[in-house]
């Protein structure tokens, strides 16, 4: 029985609404910032301000009846009663931000073991090159006999498949799928065992290349969610995400789902490239993503007398790296050989190793595999040791 001489304190009303979550964010309404203030009268009634995001929010009432629930149950409450208000712009964004990142600490379990280095290849606009860049990285990186996996992330416009030369349906085994894979042989021991690529793109799912795929965007993103949880990707050194273009919903889904993704932006020295590139940095930074680096593709035409012509511009990547703070990882200048070699699936690192184009690919992938995201050494760590003995325990005893 609630008793008005023992009326409950502010800082206790404040404490049960932890327990309100946002019906949408799933996150309290405390910590979100949505509670404004909190009275409490000698009498036991309490009267608490909430601030939504908009003022016509349709869930206002679930919140107002945990709101009542929650507080109702303190000794000492009288009445409760719920007052509205509207956010500011900046309390919006703050709001946001803290939604992301407990979304981040949040995130789902997936078939990527925790010491795979994941690198989000992405860009602001289409047409910039940033799936021939995903598909010689991965392979130069394979070269070099690591594992890598290569999720087409860009569902409407899948091209790894192609670019890769790979083909085939998804299988499937113990009610996962398997990714197709292709082995690369070892550039730096020939002798040694080939790297690999593991691949998954809707490409293997659909009956036809040329199928549209007329999605929306929670559509795409759960289609991304099933490629990170469904398939049976197994031991990997690295991740490349074949990103689509710009800031939708399969970008947040991943930073939610893959917290310890890393980006690389892939622009050209054009001025409006950069521009919007500047964009999927931001955010990149909004969603608590690390850009691990820059990359200029398209940079110049060399002329076999070795004269340099830089069609779209020059200093693009350079000026965006300068802008988000990361380093500037290499600069591709433009060969047909890069297209061509994405026609025949035969990647230009592999198939032309000694021109410009793939030998500035290579030292970008050799850079990011020595120094800027060098593999993962678990081999003497006390998790790995953890996981073989779990691996080796029968299903009951795990």
């Amino acid at each position: 029985m609630n008793d008005p001489v023992h009326a409950p304190q502010p800082d206790a009303v404040r404490s049960i609404l932890r327990g309100v979550m946002d019906p949408e964010l799933h996150v309290s309404i405390v910590d979100l910032g949505m509670v404004k203030d909190i009275t409490v009268d000698p009498a036991g009634a309490v009267r608490v301000g909430i601030a939504l995001t908009t003022a016509a929010c349709p869930l206002r009432a679930d919140i107002k009846r945990e709101v009542q629930s929650k507080v109702q149950g303190l000794r000492g409450v009288t009445s409760v009663a719920v007052s509205y208000s509207e956010m500011t712009q900046t309390e919006k964004s703050e709001l946001m931000q803290r939604a992301r990142w407990e979304a981040r600490e949040r995130a789902p379990e997936t078939e990527i073991p925790s010491t795979t280095r994941v690198l989000a290849i992405a860009s602001g606009k289409g047409g910039v090159g940033k799936s021939s860049v995903t598909v010689n990285l991965a392979a130069a990186l394979a070269a070099r006999g690591l594992t890598v996996g290569v999720l087409d992330a860009d569902i409407w416009g899948f091209s790894v498949p192609r670019m890769l030369g790979v083909e085939g349906r998804l299988g499937g085994e113990a009610g996962k799928i398997q990714p197709n894979t292709v082995e690369i042989p070892n550039r730096l021991d020939p002798n040694a065992a080939p790297g690999v690529c593991k691949v998954v793109s809707m490409g293997f799912l659909v009956d036809k290349p040329d199928t549209a795929l007329m999605w929306r965007g929670l559509v795409l993103a759960r289609a991304v969610e099933q490629f990170l949880t469904d398939v049976r990707w197994g031991d990997l050194d690295y991740l490349l995400i074949d990103m689509p273009p710009g800031t939708g919903d399969i970008q947040m889904a991943l930073s939610r789902l893959l917290p310890q993704t890393e980006m690389i932006v892939v622009t050209t020295p054009a001025l409006a490239a950069q521009e919007v590139a500047t964009r999927v940095a931001d955010m990149a930074e909004r969603s608590y993503m690390k850009i691990a680096g820059v990359i200029e593709n398209m940079a110049a035409f060399v002329t076999p007398d070795g004269a340099s012509w830089p069609i779209f511009g020059h200093g693009g990547g350079a000026a965006l790296a300068a802008r988000t703070g990361a380093p500037l990882l290499g600069s591709i200048p433009i060969e047909p050989g890069v297209a061509a070699g994405g026609d025949a699936g035969r990647p230009l690192v592999l198939s032309a190793p000694t021109t410009l184009a793939a030998e500035a690919l290579t030292a970008i992938a050799d850079d990011i595999a020595t120094r800027v995201l060098p593999p993962v050494d678990m081999a003497g760590c006390t998790a790995r040791m953890l996981d073989a003995v779990n691996a080796a325990l029968p299903p009951l005893e795990r």
